[in-house]
C-alpha cells in the first residue's frame, strides 16, 4: 500500500478529492472541495467502535468490513457510476487508515488511478494550523475601528464592491462578534471549519495590496482567531469609523430585531452580562425587554456596555489608533461605494507618497 500513499502537497494533481469519513466528521471540517462518500454512517461507526471495545477487536473489524464493503458497493453504483476509466481520485479518512485504504485498494482493482492521502485528515489539519501561524504575517492590513453599530461591516462590504481586498471575519464565523451577535437561525462553524475557511480566504489575497479588516476581539462567538492574525492587525494602520449614537441605536434596533421578537431568549442573553454589570442593571434591561421599550434598551446598551467595552479594548490593542484616519461614514446614503472609493484613494495616495 505504501506505493499508493501521497502527501498533501500532491492533492492538486488529482481529479477529485474523496472524503470517506462519516457525515458528522465531514461537517465538522474537510479539505476544501472534497466530496463526502462515507464508508460508514454516523451510527455504523459508533456500532463498530462499541463492538471493537466491548466484544472484541476481531468482531468489530468483521462487522466494520461488511458495512464498508456494502457502502462502497452502493457508492460504485451511484456516486461514482459515471467516473471515466482514467479517473484519478485522492482518498482520505481520519488518519489515512483502513477506511481510505479499503477504498483506494478497491478503486485500483477496478482500474482507477486512486491514491490515499498519507496521514489523512490529520495531516491536512496539521498543515492548516501551520498556515495560521505564518500566512497572516505575510499580509498588510488596514483595520476599521469603531464602536458597535457604526456599520463597519457595511463599510467593509462597500470596500469590497469598490475593488479592495477585504477579510470579513464575521461572515466566516457567522456571528457579529458582540455578546448579542448570534445570527438568527444560523449555527456557527466549528473551530476547525472556521480555521479552514480563514486559511482559504488568506491564500486568495495579493500580498502586494492591503487587506481591509474589521477590528475584532480574539473570540467571535464560539470561534477563536489565531494569535498570528491578531498580533499582526493590532499593529496595522487604522480607520476610525464615526457614526452618531442615534444612528447606531437605530441600526441596533434593526439588526437585533429578531432578538426582540423572542423576549425570553433576549433576556437570557442579557443574563449572561451579570459579572460585567451589576445584577440590578441587568434586571433593569430585562424589564425594558418586558415592556418592549426597544429604543431605550438600545441606547442603554450603547452607553453602558458597548461604548465602554470598545474604549477599553481598542486603545489597549490597536497601536496605530492615535494616528487613525477618521471617517464619517454615511451608511444609509446611496453613495456608500463612492465613499469607499474615496477611502481607497486616500490610502493609494499615501502609499505612493511613501514610495
Amino acid at each position: 500500500m505504501k506505493n499508493l500513499l501521497v502527501s498533501l502537497e500532491k492533492a492538486g494533481d488529482f481529479d477529485e478529492i474523496i472524503d470517506v469519513r462519516t457525515p458528522l466528521e465531514f461537517a465538522e471540517d474537510h479539505i476544501p472541495g472534497a466530496l463526502n462518500a462515507p464508508v460508514l454512517s454516523n451510527e455504523e461507526r459508533v456500532l463498530v467502535g462499541t463492538t471493537y471495545k466491548q466484544v472484541s477487536p476481531f468482531e468489530g473489524t468483521r462487522i466494520g468490513a461488511a458495512l464498508v464493503a456494502r457502502n462502497i458497493a452502493h457508492h460504485l453504483e451511484t456516486t461514482f457510476a459515471d467516473r471515466p476509466r482514467n479517473w484519478r481520485p485522492l482518498i482520505y479518512c481520519w488518519r489515512g487508515g483502513k477506511r481510505s485504504g479499503s477504498v483506494t485498494t478497491l478503486f485500483n482493482m477496478i482500474g482507477w488511478q486512486a491514491r490515499q492521502l498519507d496521514g489523512g485528515y490529520k495531516s491536512y489539519r496539521r498543515a492548516t494550523l501551520e498556515a495560521l501561524d505564518t500566512l497572516p504575517k505575510t499580509l498588510n492590513y488596514i483595520v476599521l475601528v469603531g464602536p458597535t453599530g457604526s456599520r463597519k461591516t457595511h463599510l467593509l462590504s462597500a470596500l469590497n464592491q469598490a475593488g479592495a481586498q477585504t477579510l470579513d471575519l464575521e461572515a466566516l464565523a457567522a456571528h457579529r462578534g458582540s455578546l448579542l451577535g448570534a445570527w438568527a437561525g444560523v449555527p456557527q462553524p466549528s473551530q476547525k471549519r472556521f480555521d479552514t475557511l480563514l486559511v482559504s480566504a488568506l491564500r486568495e489575497f495579493d500580498p502586494g495590496r492591503p487587506v481591509f479588516i474589521e477590528a475584532e476581539s480574539r473570540r467571535i462567538g464560539s470561534v477563536t482567531l489565531p494569535l498570528a492574525l491578531l498580533d499582526t492587525f493590532h499593529q496595522a494602520a487604522c480607520v476610525k469609523v464615526l457614526s452618531s449614537r442615534e444612528d447606531r441605536a437605530t441600526f441596533l434596533l434593526h439588526d437585533y430585531a429578531h432578538l426582540f421578537d423572542n423576549p425570553e431568549a433576549l433576556k437570557a442573553q442579557l443574563q449572561r452580562m451579570i459579572g460585567l454589570h451589576s445584577r440590578e442593571r441587568v434586571m433593569g434591561w430585562q424589564r425594558l425587554v418586558d415592556e418592549n421599550r426597544r429604543a431605550e434598551l438600545a441606547h442603554e446598551l450603547i452607553e453602558r456596555h458597548y461604548d465602554p467595552a470598545y474604549a477599553r479594548s481598542s486603545h489597549q490593542h490597536f497601536a496605530q489608533l492615535p494616528h487613525a484616519l477618521q471617517l464619517s461614514f454615511r451608511p444609509n446614503d446611496a453613495d456608500v461605494v463612492e465613499q469607499a472609493k474615496s477611502l481607497l484613494v486616500h490610502f493609494d495616495s499615501r502609499a505612493s507618497a511613501v514610495v
